[in-house]
Order: structure tokens, then C-alpha cells, then sequence
């Protein structure tokens, strides 16, 4: 078991850029929900609707925004932003006796071409394929693959089960079936980037794919060949970008979401969960199109009216949907 713990609130405070009110010699060895707080937590409050749970918590500590009214139940730890505390609260209390640098587990296989840092994690089972790049500080966990033509700049986590440099999907039709394209590019992936578990990432069939610096992706993503992601861009659960679509900065895309192929979006697009992109977007901003389940029957009715105003307004016929169409 690894050895617990422990900070004082000053300690924390001077961590986490925060203003203490309270005790700074109260020591701390947990962070933990409001609900189940114990006497030697913090715990935080980002969000006002859940300010009635700080009634009956046991915390010592609480991370609040900076204008929120404190009284004399808890030690504070006051901020711009509770969340990002929080966030920086969970490196103190993360256990890394798992998380070795430099290590490579004697199960894992490298290509003779490939070209991997000393200074890296890489965990059981992990293939590394010919002509790969590893750079400094890259964490790469266990049963990943890297097929071929991957590189990864420094700083970047691979989490488990993950695929990239894998084949695109490239076929032209004849008479006598579908005939493979070969897929000869490959894939770059920039510094600080953090890939969830059981993602594929394809490498370009003749240029590269490109996941740029600060991208984050949660797990069961599937970005196809020749796509090109933009920096600091955040993509949840389930999403699917398709083929050779150029997205820009701060791309932001909720779960079940997907972007056919060859589209352009500009920087600072949010997608909301369960949308469907299909035209390229040149404004930043909010995109949603959200259609809750309904019966058949009122589903092929609703489906008539969404035809309608869709096409009332490719007509320019003045019909105000209440938002961006896409």
C-alpha cells in the first residue's frame, strides 16, 4: 500500500494560487465529495445547485469560488475558478507508484526502426510498430498499439487499449469488388495530449493525420485517415470524425457526436452531444441538433415539420429555428 498523503491548508493554498480562510496549520490527507467527507478532507463546490449538500459534510476544507460567503463551519480555499483547483487538489493526492519513468515492460515489442526515448513509460503488451517516434515523457499503457508511421511529441498520454497509425479506410469500387488503397502517410501526434482508452487513430493515406498540441480525448474515439485536429481541442465518449475534415482550435465536441468527411470548421466550435455535423463551419460558436427519442408515429410527423423548416430556410423563406443550423 502505498504511504498516505498529507498537506497542510498552507501548503495547499501556496499549490493551488488559493486564498485561505481558516486554520493554515489544518493538516489534510484526503480530497473527496461533499457527501462523503470525512474530517481530514477537502472537498470543492464549482457548482451553486449542490451548496445545500455543504449542510452535513464532515469536511475541514472547502474550495469555493472567490465571492461566495464563508462562515465559520469550514476552513476555505477561495478561487477564480473551484474547478481548476480541484483539478490541481487531484495531482497532490494521486497515487504514482504505478508510473515509472524511464520503464519498458519486458512484454513489449519495437520495431528495429522505430526510434523511442529513453525517458518513457511503456506498459505490458504494447506493440510499437516500424518507423515510429517516441519523444521524452510520453506515457504509453498497457495493450496499446502503435501500427506504423507514429510519431508523438513529449509530454503525451496514450491510455490503454488504444490503436494508432492503424489502416484508413481507403477502397475504390470496380466490377470485380472493392481494390485496397494503400495507406502511405502517417500519423503526428503534438505535445500534451492525452488519448483515452480503446481509440483508433488512423494515419493519412498519403498525407499525415495530425492530432495537434493539447488535445484531449476521452475513450472510444474513432478519428479516420487525413484528418487534422487543432490544438487545445476536447472530444467526449463515442465520437467518430471522418476522413480528411480540417477542424481548428478549441474544437470542443460532446458525446455520440460525428463530423462527416472532408468538412472545414473554424476555431472555437462547441458540438453539442448527439450531433451530426454535415456542412463545414466558418462561425465560431454553438452547434446542437439534439432530437429526443419519441414514439414512430410521432417521429415520422415531427420528421415532416423538420423537413419543412429546413427547407423553408434553405429557400430563405425568413423561418427562425432559435439557433445555428448545421
Amino acid at each position: 500500500m502505498p504511504k498516505q498523503k498529507s498537506f497542510t491548508l498552507k501548503e495547499l493554498a501556496k499549490v493551488t494560487e488559493s486564498i485561505l480562510i481558516g486554520d493554515p496549520s489544518i493538516v489534510v490527507d484526503n480530497i473527496s465529495s461533499i457527501a462523503n467527507a470525512n474530517s481530514t478532507s477537502v472537498t470543492f463546490l464549482s457548482n451553486l445547485k449542490y451548496s445545500s449538500l455543504l449542510a452535513n459534510s464532515k469536511a475541514c476544507a472547502v474550495v469555493v469560488h472567490k465571492n461566495f460567503e464563508d462562515d465559520n463551519k469550514f476552513n476555505y480555499l477561495k478561487s477564480d475558478d473551484p474547478y481548476l483547483t480541484y483539478a490541481k487538489l487531484t495531482k497532490l493526492f494521486k497515487d504514482e507508484s504505478e508510473l515509472v519513468i524511464p520503464f519498458i515492460h519486458d512484454s513489449a515489442v519495437i520495431s528495429d526502426t522505430a526510434s523511442v526515448s529513453k525517458k518513457v513509460h511503456i506498459g505490458a503488451n504494447v506493440f510499437i510498430g516500424p518507423n515510429c517516434i517516441i519523444n521524452e515523457n510520453v506515457v504509453i499503457n498497457a495493450n496499446c498499439s502503435l501500427v506504423k508511421d507514429v510519431e508523438i511529441d513529449s509530454d503525451t498520454t496514450i491510455n490503454y487499449g488504444t490503436v494508432l497509425g492503424s489502416d484508413g479506410f481507403g477502397f475504390a469500387p470496380s466490377n470485380k469488388g472493392y481494390v485496397k488503397i494503400e495507406q502511405l502517410g502517417g500519423l503526428k501526434i503534438g505535445k500534451n495530449v492525452e488519448i483515452g482508452a480503446n481509440c483508433t487513430i488512423d494515419r493519412g493515406a498519403l498525407d499525415n493525420t495530425e492530432i495537434h498540441d493539447g488535445v484531449i480525448l476521452d475513450n472510444l474515439i474513432h478519428i479516420a485517415h487525413n484528418v487534422v485536429l487543432g490544438k487545445n481541442s476536447a472530444i467526449a465518449a463515442s465520437c467518430a470524425i471522418a476522413g480528411s475534415s480540417k477542424i481548428g482550435q478549441n474544437f470542443q465536441m460532446g458525446g455520440l457526436s460525428g463530423v462527416l468527411g472532408h468538412l472545414d470548421i473554424c476555431d472555437d466550435v462547441s458540438v453539442g452531444a448527439h450531433t451530426l455535423i454535415t456542412k463545414s463551419i466558418k462561425q465560431p460558436g454553438n452547434y446542437i441538433g439534439i432530437m429526443p427519442a419519441q414514439d414512430s408515429g410521432d417521429w415520422a410527423k415531427s420528421s415532416v415539420c423538420l423537413l419543412y423548416t429546413s427547407d423553408a430556410a434553405d429557400e430563405g423563406l425568413g423561418v427562425d429555428l432559435g439557433g445555428r443550423r448545421i
